[in-house]
C-alpha cells in the first residue's frame, strides 16, 4: 500500500486530534495559533499512516506471489530502507534491513521481501522484535531452508535525547536454518557489505 492508497479514518484522526490538542496545551502551546490550527488533524493522519502495519497481513502478502522453483542457492534482498517509530518514546528510528533466504522449492516476489519489512515497520516497534517478525514471517510462509535478517539502524531516541549519541548505529540479526552455519552467515555478510 503506497501513500497515494492510504485512506485514513476520518474519525480515527479526528480522535488522535483531539489528544494532540490536549497535548498542545500540556506543554504550553496554544493550539489556536496560526501554524498549530491544523496540526492535530495532520498529527492523527501521519499516525494512523506510520502505524498502517497493524491492518496489514505480512504472510499474505508474501503468499500472493508465492512460485515453485527448484532453486536452492541464497536470495539476498539488501538495503532495503526502512522507518518505524519506537515503542518507548514513539520517535523514530531508521536504516537499512538486509534479508536472505535459502528457497526449498518455492520462492516469493522480491517486491514482497520490502513489503513485509514494510508492514512489520509501520508499527511502534523495538529493532530486536522488528528483526525477529521479519524472520519469522518469511521463515513460516515460505519454509526456506533457512532466513537470515541484519537490520542496521539510527535511534532518534538516542541522538534528541539521553544519551544523544549522533553516530551510534544499532545492528541486530537473527537466523534460521542453514544461517546456523558460519559459512553461510559469512556468505551473506559478505554479499550485504560489497
Amino acid at each position: 500500500m503506497d501513500l497515494q492508497q492510504f485512506n485514513p479514518d476520518d474519525r480515527r484522526t479526528a480522535r488522535i486530534a483531539e489528544h494532540i490538542t490536549a497535548l498542545l496545551n500540556e506543554i504550553g502551546e496554544d493550539p489556536s495559533r496560526e501554524g498549530l490550527v491544523r496540526t492535530p488533524h495532520r498529527v492523527g493522519k501521519a499516525m494512523q499512516y506510520l502505524c498502517k502495519g497493524y491492518g496489514e497481513d505480512p504472510e499474505a502478502i508474501l503468499r500472493s506471489a508465492l512460485f515453485e522453483e527448484d532453486y536452492r542457492q541464497m536470495v539476498v534482498v539488501k538495503d532495503i530502507d526502512f522507518y518505524s517509530l519506537c515503542e518507548h518514546h514513539m520517535l523514530p528510528f531508521f536504516g537499512k534491513v538486509h534479508v536472505a533466504y535459502i528457497p526449498d522449492g518455492r520462492i516469493t516476489g522480491l517486491s514482497k521481501i520490502a513489503r513485509v519489512v514494510d508492514v512489520f515497520a509501520r508499527r511502534l516497534q523495538v529493532q530486536e522484535r522488528l528483526t525477529t517478525q521479519i524472520k519469522d514471517c518469511i521463515q513460516q510462509t515460505l519454509h526456506p531452508l533457512g532466513v537470515m535478517v541484519v537490520i542496521e539502524a539510527e535511534h532518534l531516541c538516542m541522538q534528541m535525547r539521553g544519551v544523544q549519541k549522533q553516530h551510534a548505529m544499532t545492528v541486530t540479526s537473527d537466523f534460521t536454518g542453514v544461517f546456523n552455519q558460519a559459512k553461510t552467515r559469512e556468505e551473506f555478510l559478505r554479499l550485504i557489505k560489497e
